[in-house]
Parts: structure tokens; sequence; C-alpha cells
């Protein structure tokens, strides 16, 4: 009886495909995923408020170089941010209908200007991989890790560290 209660306890290590029960039952997390270029980055949906048409953008004099400005979001006022300066990017080669990803960052509203919004992804923690090593810090100090996907990879984005310094911010408003 032993014997059997050994095979069978053998028998759950692994589930469909090899694959622990803890990888099967590893609580997944949704990401929003959006494009940059070429490029596919993601945010954790729980941030995100909701994505928006780009709109007309209030300048902010002072503000630093990746700030676009400001929107006026049902009453709420909403800075908007360049991501493609952010990151340290180029201009898009052509001109076509960006996005707003509007996130909630320590109840901070900040709206991401970002080329296309994708879908939303289930990933499991496990997946997301440390991020290379860059010889910029500029793009390194936004990201959390990146994830395999059959389309490529995605390079996950940690939303709080987007976020216009407080000083520069505390200047403009």
């Amino acid at each position: 009886m032993a014997e059997a209660a050994a095979r069978k306890g053998r028998r759950r290590k692994s589930g469909k495909n090899g694959k622990s029960p803890e990888r099967l039952q590893e609580a997944r997390e949704q990401w929003v995923t959006f494009r940059l270029g070429r490029e596919t980055y993601g945010l954790k949906a729980l941030h995100v408020q909701e994505i928006l048409k780009a709109t007309e953008i209030s300048p902010v004099p002072g503000a630093e170089s990746f700030v676009l400005g400001v929107i006026n979001l049902r009453g709420n006022i909403v800075t908007v941010i360049d991501t493609r300066k952010r990151f340290g990017l180029s201009e898009p080669e052509a001109e076509g209908v960006r996005q707003i990803i509007v996130v909630e960052v320590d109840e901070h509203a900040l709206g991401l200007l970002v080329d296309d919004v994708d879908e939303v992804a289930d990933v499991r923690p496990s997946e997301i991989e440390p991020p290379p090593q860059f010889e910029s810090d500029q793009v390194a100090r936004h990201i959390q890790g990146v994830v395999r996907r059959d389309s490529g990879l995605t390079v996950m984005v940690d939303v709080r560290r987007l976020m216009p310094s407080q000083e520069k911010a505390a200047g403009a408003g």
C-alpha cells in the first residue's frame, strides 16, 4: 500500500506536458501589450485605467523633454508622456494613429503615448526573465523583465519608473 501511495505521489509531480502542478497552478497576471515601432512592451493591466485615441495635448512649459503636456479626462488632468522619448527611442517613421494608455501609479494618473495597443496577455510571474544588461541606463531603468512569446520578446515595463520626476512636476504645477 505504501508503494502504491509513493507511485501515486510521483505521478502528481508532473501534470500535462510534464509541468509541475505548482507551475500549472501558478497565478497568471494580465499585462496590456503595446508597440513602439517593431518592439512589443507590456504593462501590468491592474495599472491601466483606459486606452484612448491620441487627442489634443496641452503643452506644459518647463516640463521634462519627454512630457508632451496634459489632457482633460472627464475633469481630471492627466500628464501625457511620449513613451518613445522616455525610452530614448527615435520618432516613428510614419505618422499613424497613436494611442494613449492611461495608467494609475500611486494615485496619480499618467498617459503613455504609444504607437499601438496589441492585446491583454496572461503571463506567469515565473515567465518573466531578468532584464538584459544595457549600455544605456535610460532604457534599463524602466524594465522589469522580458517574456519570451511565440511572436517574439515582450519587454515588461515597470510603470512606476515612468513617472516624471517629482521635482519637475512640483515646479510645473
